[in-house]
């Protein structure tokens, strides 16, 4: 049985539902700006609930880091494969490398600190650790959220947007599940444009990758907690 981290719809947007790309901006205080208030709200009004019982309750939200890889300027898109496990992203292409977030991720970090924000460890386990082979030294920051309650799927998720960037070497560890390649954000724009077969997410995000991969970062470099070779 599969618990995943949910935060009740009314506490994570107690004003209004956004629609599509909401990004966090630069222009704020960190103690002020939207990412921290967001931030905020999951780490007060967090908690895991069955995954069955989450995907049929569009009151609660789960959390789904969904984190955009760069490489010298081009992006890293993926195909789901029907080895994957969620049916209704089957043969979609995608520009978002992450999943559910469970249990394990709110576990103590090596310094033994009990953290309420598990989007950090989630992406290190999901990305880095299971989904993809990053190599050498990359950069992780927030750019936005992803809302979108006119289907299934969306109803029950909200997507936490992310970039990673880097230049070294990426490759997918699931090969049974995804396939993927760089490609540039021309190349991606006129595939949406011709119609190809996008998750809602990623076709949200087509259209905003010149200013989501050439933003100014706020992380500082970190280099991953191990190397694949």
């Amino acid at each position: 049985m599969e618990f995943v981290f949910v935060v009740p719809r009314e506490k994570l947007f107690p004003d209004s539902y956004p629609h599509g790309y909401l990004p966090f901006g630069e222009n704020t205080p960190r103690s002020n700006s939207l990412e921290s208030v967001l931030q905020q709200r999951v780490e007060e009004h967090g908690f895991f609930v069955e995954r069955e019982y989450a995907e049929r309750t569009p009151s609660l939200k789960q959390i789904i880091p969904y984190t955009i890889v760069e490489r010298g300027g081009e992006v890293l898109c993926l195909t789901r494969t029907k080895s994957g496990g969620e049916a209704r992203l089957h043969d979609k292409l995608s520009l978002g490398v992450g999943g559910h977030i469970n249990p394990i991720d709110l576990t103590p970090d090596p310094e033994g600190q009990n953290p309420r924000n598990p989007i950090p460890q989630a992406t290190q386990r999901e990305v880095l650790d299971e989904e993809l082979i990053v190599e050498g030294p990359h950069e992780l920051r927030s750019v936005g959220l992803l809302n979108d309650d006119s289907n299934p799927v969306g109803a029950v998720h909200v997507g936490w947007v992310q970039v990673l960037s880097t230049q070294g070497d990426v490759r997918v560890r699931e090969v049974d599940q995804l396939v993927g390649d760089f490609k540039s954000v021309s190349e991606l724009q006129d595939m949406l444009a011709s119609g190809a077969n996008f998750e809602t997410w990623s076709s949200f995000l087509i259209p905003k990758l010149d200013q989501l991969i050439s933003t100014p970062s706020t992380r500082s470099a970190q280099q991953p907690k191990h190397q694949t070779q």
